[in-house]
């Protein structure tokens, strides 16, 4: 009974702990973006990462995703984001984890979320999915605004195809 009741008070400290160092490399992340630390910042996701951002044509592996940010970064101004809620998920092998997130950020309130792996014992961005939101209310005219402004867009990535 007692080996039970240890397994027990063991499994939720071992799940809080993952979940501290996700918060924390999540946290640096954001952070090393904010200091425009480029290397700090791409150590922390996989070397086959993906970064999709708020505008339709920013879907970008690891490697095209820092061509895009270095720019950035050494001009000492990336971005700054910094997350007001977040909910984190383990994979019952706690090798995998989900994430989503609300920040606080230059484009007003965005919704963040992503995968994280667990790699040679650190955890690692391997997806990242920035979102602007709209307010309910305000849908209808995003719509109407968003149309007009994407008309071209759309034409441009469907003659890629």
């Amino acid at each position: 009974m007692r080996y039970l009741l240890l397994f027990l008070v063991l499994i939720p400290t071992a799940l809080l702990s993952q979940k501290a160092e996700i918060t924390k490399t999540l946290d640096a992340w954001l952070k090393a973006a904010a200091d425009a630390q480029f290397d700090a910042y791409f150590d922390s996701m996989s070397t086959d990462a993906i970064f999709i951002g708020t505008d339709a044509t920013e879907n970008w592996n690891v490697n095209e995703f820092k061509a895009f940010s270095k720019p950035y970064f050494d001009k000492g101004k990336a971005w700054s984001f910094t997350s007001l809620e977040r909910h984190i998920f383990l994979s019952n092998d706690e090798k995998m984890a989900w994430f989503d997130e609300l920040l606080d950020t230059q484009m007003g309130l965005c919704r963040g979320s992503g995968v994280l792996r667990l790699e040679n014992g650190k955890w690692k961005i391997a997806h990242y999915v920035l979102s602007m939101t709209i307010p309910n209310d305000k849908v209808k005219e995003a719509i109407s605004i968003k149309k007009s402004l994407e008309e071209k867009q759309t034409l441009d990535l469907r003659q890629k195809k």
